[in-house]
């Protein structure tokens, strides 16, 4: 997932080995070529990390809310899928991966953000290349993962916030904390955290912590829902959880796997350890579960599934499978203590535990992805230094978090003091389905 046309200056030395063993023919000067088996990979990829947001993300999320809910999670998930994209092709693509000004090295605003080159798609024709795919394929991958990561923070507010407030907020927050996220990591020599050595082979920084910070943001900001902690709130529909917990396990292969950009020896080793490290993740989460709560739940079942998925996501290019395991474990056992102990001893309302989840294990993967990528611990990158790269990793993170938070509330006090981001007390007992679709999730 990097931005520079050239395979050789796109991998940074760190990355997989598989990727490693194409650099050399780019790097003498040869003119990239399609790659039908790369470019029918891609599509596939770019298929599935769609369907992770619709309708993956929205049976998740749309199961754990009260059924009077359920319309709203699923319009919101809707709502971002369409509003992403128009804003990507206008100008979310160009201040992504806009190289235009980058020099390695060198720290100035291109290196933080791109520019407007790239406007309105200019120059996307149906010939152009990035390395081995069609440009337009690599376009429609990178927008299926802006779609899913504002997607994302809406578990954080689920059921309260307005429809009006959730678009604009959508909006903003992809160009102002997203976009440039996504530049600093991504876009190759000149870039930020890129220059500074960061190993995010899939988005631990870019998506998950970026979300799960500004998730913990938007539930204080909002407050809680009303009657939160005292008033039971289960569950309305654990099936459709479940429906969509398998959904993204499924498309997180495109997730990670599709970060190779190609179908090389890197994508089959990324959905092996994403496999492995889903399933550590579950048993990780389960078995402190039933040690702590006398029994295993459904739900914890699958929110330690999503743990993993996450933990491996930034580690996935060049962890092995003992690390895939070993990552796994962690955020499951972790994972479980934030999603319930943390968030009850503090008292914040993170409705769907965005921040227990996300934001948790995209920490634990986003540290660990250094070490782990060592040959020493069973790696596939260029680490000589396992501290040396922890602590590169940590300030990535580091950075992440003070972008995100800093960022974020910025723009939700913005639209508070505006438009209002929360719905009334009359609105939020009836429910959003009605209040703000005047529709039903079931007319029984």
């Amino acid at each position: 997932m990097r931005c520079d046309r050239l395979l050789a200056l796109r991998r940074p030395l760190a990355f997989a080995a598989g990727a490693l063993l194409a650099l050399p023919a780019f790097a003498q000067g040869a003119t990239p070529k399609l790659d039908s088996g790369d470019t029918a990979w891609m599509l596939t990829a770019s298929m599935l990390v769609l369907l992770m947001t619709i309708p993956g993300l929205a049976l998740f999320y749309g199961g754990m809310v009260r059924a009077k809910n359920l319309l709203s999670i699923l319009m919101q998930c809707f709502a971002i899928t369409a509003l992403v994209t128009v804003l990507w092709m206008v100008y979310g693509y160009s201040l992504a991966f806009s190289t235009a000004g980058m020099h390695a090295g060198q720290v100035d605003l291109h290196s933080i953000i791109g520019g407007l080159d790239r406007f309105m798609l200019a120059g996307l024709k149906p010939d152009s290349l990035y390395n081995t795919v069609p440009e337009s394929v690599f376009v429609m991958f990178q927008l299926t993962f802006a779609i899913i990561t504002p997607a994302l923070i809406i578990g954080a507010f689920a059921e309260r916030m307005k429809f009006s407030a959730l678009l604009w907020f959508t909006g903003l927050w992809l160009t102002f904390v997203y976009l440039p996220m996504a530049h600093m990591v991504w876009s190759g020599p000149g870039s930020l955290l890129g220059d500074l050595g960061v190993l995010d082979f899939a988005g631990g920084t870019v998506v998950h912590i970026n979300a799960g910070i500004a998730g913990l943001v938007a539930c204080l900001v909002i407050g809680k829902r009303k009657g939160y902690p005292t008033t039971p709130m289960p569950p309305h529909n654990l099936g459709y959880t479940v429906i969509g917990a398998s959904l993204l396990w499924l498309g997180w292969f495109g997730f990670n796997a599709g970060s190779a950009v190609a179908s090389n020896g890197s994508a089959g080793m990324a959905m092996l350890v994403t496999q492995i490290a889903t399933a550590g993740a579950v048993i990780g989460w389960t078995t402190v579960e039933w040690l702590m709560h006398k029994r295993p739940s459904v739900l914890g079942a699958v929110s330690g599934a999503v743990a993993g998925l996450v933990a491996v996501t930034p580690a996935s290019g060049t962890c092995g499978p003992g690390g895939a395991l070993v990552l796994g474990l962690l955020a499951g056992a972790a994972c479980f203590f934030t999603a319930t102990r943390l968030k009850n001893k503090l008292g914040y309302d993170d409705s769907l535990d965005v921040f227990g989840v996300h934001a948790i294990a995209g920490i634990i993967g986003g540290l660990l992805t250094g070490p782990l990528a060592a040959a020493t611990l069973g790696g596939f990158g260029n680490v000589t230094s396992l501290g040396g790269q922890l602590w590169i990793q940590a300030k990535g993170v580091g950075f992440t978090i003070a972008w995100s938070a800093a960022l974020s509330y910025a723009i939700l006090k913005l639209l508070d003091l505006s438009i209002g981001l929360r719905v009334d007390a009359e609105q939020e007992q009836v429910g959003l389905d009605l209040s703000e679709h005047e529709e039903r999730a079931y007319n029984l």
